[in-house]
C-alpha cells in the first residue's frame, strides 16, 4: 500500500511548516504529500514546495473544494488527510497502513486528537469532550462512524466511488461530515490510537462556535435530503429495503 497525505491550506504557512516537519519524521514515509493552496496570499505554497510537497491550486475558497481537489490529485492507494495545524506522531502513517492491511473490508479510518496549544493536560480533556460529542452525534446522524478531517484516511477507490456525492462547491459546510454522509454503508473504522495534536483555534470564541454549528446544521440538512437518519439506520440494521437502496444508489 502507498499513502498520499492531503493537506488543504489557506494563509497558514507557519502551521503548515510544523505539519510538514512532522510528516518528514514518519516511521513509514508517505509516497507523496499533496498541499492544496486554497487562494493563499502568504507563503503557504512556498513552504510546501520547500518541504518537498506537491502543490495543487484550488482557487475557489473553502475547505470543501480544497479537500476534494486534493483527493482528486492523490495518486496512492490510500488517501490520508491532515489539516495544516495537525501534528501527527511518528507512527501516524504506519498505523493507517497497518489498519487498512488488517481490515480489508474497511473503506476509511478516523482518529482522535488533543489540543497542543492549551495548558498541559487540559488539551487532552477538552479535545476528548469536543471530539466525543462530534463522534457520538455524528454516528447518530450518519448511522456510521464519521470522519474527522484532522486525522483520517480512506482508500482511493472509495473516494472515486463517492466524489460526485459530496457538496464540493459549498464553502459553508463541514467537509469531513459531508464526506461521512456520502459514504453511506462504507465501513468506517474509528482508531482511538490514531491521535494527532491540533490547534484549539477551532473552539475558541463565540463567533467561531456559532459558525461551526451553522455549518454542521447545513451539512446535515444537505446529507439528509437524500437519506434521512431513520432510513440510514434502517439500512444499517437490515430493517428497510428503501433506505438500503437509497444509500446504495447515491
Amino acid at each position: 500500500m502507498t499513502v498520499s497525505v492531503v493537506i488543504p491550506v489557506r494563509d497558514d504557512a507557519d502551521q503548515l511548516a510544523g505539519c510538514l516537519a512532522a510528516l518528514a519524521r514518519q516511521s513509514v514515509l508517505p509516497a507523496e504529500v499533496v498541499v492544496v493552496d486554497n487562494a493563499s496570499t502568504d507563503g503557504s505554497a512556498a513552504v510546501a514546495a520547500e518541504h518537498g510537497a506537491r502543490v495543487v491550486v484550488e482557487p475557489a475558497v473553502g475547505i470543501a473544494p480544497a479537500a476534494a481537489t486534493g483527493y482528486d490529485a492523490a495518486r496512492s492507494t490510500i488517501i490520508a488527510r491532515l489539516d495544516a495545524d495537525s501534528r501527527p506522531p511518528a507512527d501516524w502513517v504506519e498505523q493507517i497502513v497497518g489498519a487498512m492491511d488488517r481490515h480489508p473490508d474497511v473503506g476509511a479510518v478516523t482518529g482522535n486528537g488533543e489540543f497542543h496549544d492549551l495548558a498541559p493536560g487540559l488539551g487532552a480533556v477538552v479535545a476528548r469532550a469536543y471530539l466525543g460529542a462530534y463522534y457520538l452525534l455524528g454516528h447518530a446522524a450518519a448511522a456510521n462512524h464519521v470522519l474527522w478531517g484532522s486525522s483520517m484516511a480512506m482508500r482511493r477507490e472509495v473516494w472515486w466511488q463517492v466524489r460526485d456525492r459530496v457538496h464540493r462547491s459549498d464553502p459553508d459546510i463541514h467537509d469531513d461530515l459531508d464526506l461521512s454522509l456520502a459514504l453511506g454503508a462504507v465501513r468506517v473504522l474509528r482508531m482511538p490510537s490514531l491521535v494527532v495534536g491540533v490547534s484549539a483555534r477551532s473552539v475558541r470564541g463565540a463567533a467561531q462556535m456559532r459558525r461551526r454549528f451553522r455549518r454542521a446544521f447545513r451539512t446535515l440538512r444537505l446529507g439528509w435530503e437524500h437519506a434521512p437518519p431513520w432510513e440510514r439506520w434502517a439500512a444499517r440494521l437490515g430493517l428497510g429495503a428503501r433506505g438500503r437502496a437509497r444509500l446504495e444508489q447515491r
